[in-house]
């Protein structure tokens, strides 16, 4: 194993300590409970955005905490779930009067966890709803998981829900609209490589040189078929076809894309791939009002991609264009 880190105990420890000397404007982050919340929290009136999830998939989720997106972000260790005492630490420190809106990826343990906080949120007087992003179109019912993963949907579910928070969205409002990103949402991840928990020292699974993954999890967990590996074109067809199969994304709409990088993969390549999903969804008469390419939940240094596209209407284009300034998302401010 070759990482830049010191003791693999103290990884997720030691990269918050430098996600808060990098961004003190920003962010402030609490090590007894571990959460990261933005600086100015509570903002009273408005409503908090909570997510969270396993470290390793940087910058979600603590890199979008901040002005226009998340009160508090919940890290637990890499790939495991946050604690109830973090979650329900974070939450009273996002709770600004108007209750909290969890944004919660479908994985079991996140899932219990983000519960039991909430109920005891609940017996402290702060109201709380909850949101499961389950938008991996690639398997049902893979490890972690009952049902859907959550996947890429999450970061524009974060974006919309906090713009329209800061806006001053009632919660059972907010909640309803984080829905509805959710079920227009759908995404479809592959690998090239495995990655390396720092824990474990050595890969999650292995891929021959000639191999690649459809359908990867962003733990690693097993997707739809190994093979042979195939160019960028064709493997931009295979996950874009089988989310259009699910998302039925009529001719003439507009959608929210996102190439993702899971952390190993560079610029270069990410770019190229989206030159051939614009292409093709062009052909299919779908128009990108709005892209993100680059690195915004990864898997390590796992190197493959993949696509989330959001079938978008005004309201979601209208909030997306939303000012937003956090450690990892940043525009119109």
């Amino acid at each position: 194993m070759k990482k830049l880190i010191n003791n693999p105990q103290d990884v997720v420890r030691e990269s918050l300590e430098g996600l808060a000397l990098a961004h003190p404007d920003l962010v402030r982050v609490s090590f007894n409970p571990v959460y990261v919340v933005r600086r100015d929290a509570p903002v009273r009136g408005k409503v908090g955005v909570v997510s969270g999830g396993g470290s390793g998939h940087e910058p979600m989720h603590g890199g979008y905490v901040g002005r226009g997106m998340l009160d508090a972000a919940v890290p637990g260790a890499v790939f495991t779930s946050p604690t109830p005492d973090q979650i329900e630490a974070a939450t009273r420190d996002a709770d600004g009067g108007a209750g909290v809106l969890h944004i919660i990826k479908n994985y079991t343990g996140d899932i219990l966890n983000f519960e039991m906080a909430a109920e005891l949120c609940q017996m402290q007087g702060i109201d709380t709803e909850a949101v499961v992003i389950n938008d991996d179109v690639a398997v049902e019912n893979s490890l972690y998981t009952a049902g859907r993963r959550g996947v890429g949907a999450t970061v524009l579910a974060e974006k919309i829900c906090g713009a329209a928070a800061e806006r001053g969205m009632p919660l059972k409002e907010l909640a309803a609209l984080c829905r509805r990103v959710n079920e227009n949402s759908r995404s479809m991840g592959m690998a090239l490589t495995s990655c390396t928990v720092p824990a474990a020292g050595k890969p999650t699974f292995t891929l021959g040189d000639d191999e690649m993954e459809m359908g990867i999890g962003i733990h690693g967990e097993p997707g739809r078929e190994r093979m042979p590996v195939e160019g960028a074109r064709e493997i931009v067809a295979r996950m874009t076809e089988a989310i259009l199969a699910d998302l039925r994304l009529p001719s003439g709409h507009s959608a929210i894309a996102v190439v993702n990088g899971l952390g190993g993969t560079p610029l270069l390549e990410l770019y190229l791939l989206y030159r051939e999903l614009q292409r093709l969804l062009e052909a299919r008469g779908v128009v990108i009002a709005r892209r993100l390419v680059g690195n915004y939940i990864t898997s390590l240094e796992m190197a493959g991609c993949s696509i989330t596209l959001l079938h978008a209407d005004e309201e979601a284009l209208d909030l997306w264009d939303d000012p937003v300034v956090t450690p990892g998302l940043r525009w119109g401010a």
